[in-house]
């Protein structure tokens, strides 16, 4: 009998390919990019699955294309705006990502970007490797301190708890916002649960970790800014479009607030333009998850939930549940 087919929209780790080739035929698009429309339409054709990134926009017209046979798409990526929930399962086709797994390492860049800006390290590194240090200037680079300072968490979640964990160590005082409560969170770490507008007043700190829905697009826009300690440092690893891109261009222009780290962008892959200059950002392209560990975890867990649909299971992380009713 012919082995079921899988397409996987772009590498990823070995580990994950050689687990789906133990069982399946699996074709790999091979260009080290994104695919284009008339690619990807081509390529899902007549696949049984197809492991796709969110960098591929899958919608009503990439259904059609694949057609009845295909019965998954996993998303390599705890996010799924990339797919249209509501037509893939209409379609009877089943969307799964790859949540928790990459909690830790969401939490250390968030971390690492906090500390990148607030240090100056991006500035600090040009300018000595441009060969301008001669001595030590008591004014040069001055950035902020983080130990004792306030953290405000914006979403209480899997990966906005490991984040608040990690200020124990730096003696911060936490709070912390979301639609509820997190119990855990407060009694663990001494968190404070406050209203948006508090945190943003009272936080020397700033960090995202919401969702992507209606309700927080631009959760962060021109008003907030303004609420914000104009020594105060935002970090986006979430989703670019939380923040309104315009709106904090202004505010590192105003002085408004002191600085931002940005792994996320509202117009991917397109960043505004100024930001690109601004001595007072620090810009990654997407490398929340970029450890060997966690990229190579979310490949084998986004594997997994093929091979159990492919061989009539229901996955582990379903997204649209109704479709497996």
């Amino acid at each position: 009998m012919d082995k079921k087919r899988v397409y996987v929209t772009r590498r990823i780790p070995d580990e994950a390919i050689e687990l789906l080739k133990k069982h399946f035929d699996v074709e790999i698009n091979p260009c080290d990019r994104v695919l284009l429309r008339e690619e990807l339409l081509l390529k899902v054709k007549g696949k049984d699955a197809v492991l796709c990134l969110l960098t591929d926009n899958i919608d009503e017209e990439v259904f059609e294309a694949a057609g009845n046979k295909c019965k998954i798409f996993a998303n390599y990526g705890v996010g799924h705006s990339n797919i249209d929930l509501a037509t893939a399962t209409k379609h009877g086709v089943i969307i799964t990502n790859t949540p928790r797994v990459l909690d830790d390492a969401t939490a250390d860049l968030a971390w690492t970007l906090l500390m990148v800006v607030s240090r100056r390290i991006v500035a600090a590194d040009k300018f000595t490797r441009n060969g301008a240090f001669e001595s030590c200037d008591p004014m040069m680079f001055l950035g902020r301190e983080i130990t004792g300072k306030t953290l405000g968490v914006v979403g209480a979640g899997r990966i906005g708890f490991n984040f608040a964990k990690k200020a124990k160590a730096f003696d911060m005082k936490i709070l912390y916002t979301d639609i509820i409560k997190n119990n855990k969170m407060e009694k663990e770490l001494g968190a404070i649960f406050v209203d948006k507008e508090t945190l943003l007043k009272e936080a020397d700190f700033v960090s995202l970790h919401i969702p992507i829905l209606p309700s927080t697009i631009h959760y962060i826009g021109e008003k907030e800014f303004s609420t914000m300690k104009n020594t105060s440092v935002i970090v986006n690893t979430c989703n670019g479009s939380v923040i309104d891109e315009k709106a904090l261009v202004k505010a590192l222009k105003d002085g408004e607030i002191w600085g931002a780290g940005l792994d996320v962008f509202e117009n991917e892959p397109n960043i505004e333009p100024e930001l690109l200059n601004m001595y007072n950002v620090s810009i990654v392209p997407n490398i929340s998850s970029a450890t060997m560990e966690t990229r190579t975890n979310m490949g084998l867990v986004a594997a997994e939930n093929i091979i159990k649909v492919l061989n009539g299971e229901k996955p582990d992380t379903c997204v649209n549940t109704d479709v497996l009713k």
